[in-house]
């Protein structure tokens, strides 16, 4: 006798744990191991009837596909876990232990499994936790059961795209559909007048929905192209309420007897259009048939995915939204930062001495910074402060480009590098001079050296800026000429400068004691 058996646990920190025992148990069997799957999953929103609906397929599989499958009124339904109740029931993934062996119309013989999903929504359960486990069950699976409620809503929509993509970010894109059949289970359909119950109803009503229009907004345009664009085969099925005492007697236990005649009615179509030997679907990947042995294979491979770090973090909608208002009020932020400062310092704006471009800065800067804390923001003040960061290092950013925008301005500057270079080949040629006259050939011949390199040097940088090529030389060439400035000649010359001040100050300071003694002189006299 069958059992579920856990094969992706939910971990308390929101991780997903693949338990390969179980797994390969169900796998690697005999009859499994070297045969091609039929995978069918079942996944939606937590507490509609997934656990309850795959017991009546355990069902119809243990019959072996018998026309009176449905069995008698007074057996209740056994399989996988469920229950009545507001709570979540089932955790993780779960496949049914027993592999059921089914014969195809082409005489050979496939793999059937059963799997079972946790419910999308519940209290417990982020929006990673969701679209991991229903990304996880589209990829594995070669029928996906979507089970939703009363109709098919743009939110159900929205939800299957943002799971799907899920999906599809973690596979290979080898330009074919990634998932092979998705089918739409709408339970407890109320509006039969409209859109019978079955699958005739399902194809009508799916043809509605995934319409598209001319005059549709964008938005929904995408959604519809990017879900057709997903699965190869898109079906759909109306199932009618099952009952009153099915939906509020907490003894029920699946008896017939207590199921409404329209529901068992439709549940006689429904099981068999997914599950008889000539509707059942091969998974495939890449276009290969998979066996047994190679699913284990994709499990591990999928479930490495899902552990790591190279997808993306799924966001709620909220938290969507308030990323985009958020980065929206560091746009305008920034922006005003920007105009200010062109204003300042850009453009045909003259050289402004650092010290002014400073407080300049400050003063804009917390005015932008002003404009992001005034703008009604969603997400509160704690989601903000990420954006107020990234504010503050972004203008930090602007403002290294202003600064060397506004030295690029610096006529003094921009002539440093041939200034220097002019400097050494002046001083190299006097000193040359000097120890040519004294008898000193050898150090004159070593500074008509330097001069000559010197001279070589400027020349490259001439040509460098003039042409616009080999510009990483004219790097070089301007920061050895930062170099020798501020270790050599800047020094030099602000000694230079400091010793002509104080000689300034000396004789200002003896002439100013010589015209005091000749004041005195006059008074004495």
């Amino acid at each position: 006798k069958g059992r579920p058996l856990s094969i992706v646990e939910a971990k308390d920190d929101h991780t997903f744990e693949l338990n390969i025992e179980n797994l390969e148990s169900v796998l690697l069997r005999p009859e499994v191991r070297d045969r091609h799957v039929v995978v069918l999953s079942v996944a939606g929103a937590f507490r509609k009837g997934k656990s309850f609906l795959l017991d009546f397929f355990l069902r119809y599989l243990h019959a072996q596909v018998s026309p009176s499958w449905l069995g008698d009124d007074e057996s209740p339904l056994e399989g996988f876990p469920w229950r009545g109740g507001a709570d979540r029931d089932t955790s993780g993934m779960l496949l049914w232990s027993e592999p059921f062996v089914v014969e195809l119309p082409d005489s050979k013989k496939v793999a059937v499994l059963l799997m079972d999903t946790q419910g999308a929504f519940d209290s417990q359960s982020t929006v990673k936790d969701c679209a991991t486990i229903f990304a996880l069950s589209t990829m594995i699976s070669s029928v996906q059961v979507y089970n939703i409620t009363a109709n098919i809503q743009e939110d159900d929509l929205q939800h299957l795209q943002l799971f799907t993509e899920y999906g599809r970010l973690a596979m290979e894109d080898n330009g074919t559909k990634p998932f092979q059949h998705l089918h739409f289970l709408v339970r407890d359909w109320s509006y039969p007048y409209q859109y019978e119950y079955g699958e005739e109803g399902g194809k009508k009503l799916l043809q509605k929905r995934l319409q598209i229009l001319d005059n549709q907004h964008k938005e929904l345009h995408q959604l519809r192209e990017h879900i057709r664009s997903c699965f190869e085969r898109i079906g759909c099925f109306l199932m009618p309420h099952p009952g009153l005492k099915v939906a509020t007697n907490p003894y029920f236990d699946g008896r017939l007897a207590d199921i409404e005649e329209e529901f068992r009615k439709q549940l006689m179509d429904l099981v068999p259009l997914l599950l008889s030997p000539q509707n059942m679907v091969v998974k495939e990947i890449h276009g290969d048939k998979i066996t047994g042995k190679v699913m284990v294979e994709y499990f591990k491979a999928y479930i490495k995915i899902y552990q790591g770090d190279e997808l993306p973090e799924p966001k709620s909608m909220l938290e969507a939204t308030a990323e985009a208002n958020n980065l929206a009020a560091v746009a305008n932020a920034k922006d005003a930062y920007v105009k200010e400062m062109e204003a300042v310092c850009g453009g045909d704006q003259p050289y402004m001495g650092p010290e002014v471009l400073d407080r300049e800065h400050q003063r804009i800067q917390e005015r932008a910074i002003h404009l992001f804390h005034s703008a009604r923001k969603m997400g509160g003040p704690e989601f903000s402060k990420v954006y107020d960061e990234q504010l503050q290092a972004e203008v930090a950013d602007l403002y290294l480009n202003y600064i060397k925008h506004n030295e690029s301005k610096n006529i003094f500057a921009a002539a440093r590098t041939p200034a220097v270079l002019f400097a050494i080949m002046v001083v190299c040629y006097m000193v040359s001079g000097i120890l040519g006259v004294i008898g000193l050939e050898t150090l004159a011949n070593l500074f008509n050296l330097v001069m000559g390199v010197s001279l070589l040097f400027l020349s490259g940088w001439a040509y460098v800026r003039y042409s616009g090529e080999y510009r990483e030389i004219g790097i070089h060439i301007d920061n050895l000429a930062e170099l020798i400035w501020e270790k050599g000649l800047l020094p030099i010359s602000m000694k230079l400068v400091q010793g002509g001040a104080a000689k300034a100050m000396e004789s200002q300071t003896k002439a100013g004691r010589s015209s005091a003694s000749s004041s005195r002189v006059k008074k004495t006299l």
